[in-house]
C-alpha cells in the first residue's frame, strides 16, 4: 500500500522533471526505450508522439511499458527517481485531450514558439501506472521502496 508522504514523493518526482525514459514491447519481443517529455496529472503521465512512430505503434499492439524518471542530482547521496511499470494508451477521448493540452502548456509554455506543420498529427499517450519502485538514496545507498499504484 501506497503511504501518503510515498504519494506525495513520487508526484513531486513526476512534477519537476521534464523528461522520462519509456521503454515499450517491439513487435519481435525485444524493449524500445525512448526518452519523451512529460506531463502528469498526479501519478497519471501523459506525452504526446506521432502516431506513425515506433513507441506507438509499439503501445498500439502492446501497452506494457516500463519507465524511469530521474530527478538531477549532484552527488549520489541526492539521487531520487523512480522506475515503474504501467499500462500504457492512446487517448481518444476529446475532454481528455483538451485536459493534456492544458497540462502541457502549463509546463512547457514554449510549446507556442515551435513551428509545427499545421497537418503534423499528435497521439496523446496515457500511462497509468501499476508499480512503482521509488528510489531515495538520501535514506542510504540504493534505498528502494516498491509500491502498487
Amino acid at each position: 500500500m501506497m503511504s501518503k508522504a510515498q504519494r506525495e514523493m513520487i508526484t513531486s518526482i513526476l512534477t519537476d522533471v521534464d523528461d522520462m525514459t519509456i521503454a515499450t514491447v517491439r513487435e519481435n519481443g525485444f524493449p524500445q526505450a525512448t526518452t519523451v517529455s512529460f506531463v502528469n496529472d498526479g501519478l497519471t503521465i501523459y506525452f504526446g508522439t506521432s502516431p506513425n512512430s515506433q513507441k506507438a505503434r509499439n503501445i498500439a499492439r502492446d501497452g506494457r511499458v516500463s519507465l524511469t524518471v530521474d530527478r538531477r542530482y549532484e552527488d549520489w547521496n541526492e539521487i531520487k527517481s523512480i522506475s515503474a511499470a504501467g499500462h500504457a494508451t492512446i487517448v481518444t477521448g476529446s475532454k481528455e485531450k483538451e485536459i493534456i493540452g492544458q497540462l502541457i502548456y502549463a509546463k512547457f509554455p514554449q510549446v507556442d514558439e515551435l513551428i509545427i506543420d499545421e497537418k503534423a498529427e499528435v497521439a496523446f499517450v496515457r500511462v497509468d501506472l501499476i508499480i512503482i519502485s521509488l528510489l531515495d538514496y538520501s535514506k542510504g545507498f540504493g534505498h528502494n521502496e516498491l509500491v502498487e499504484a
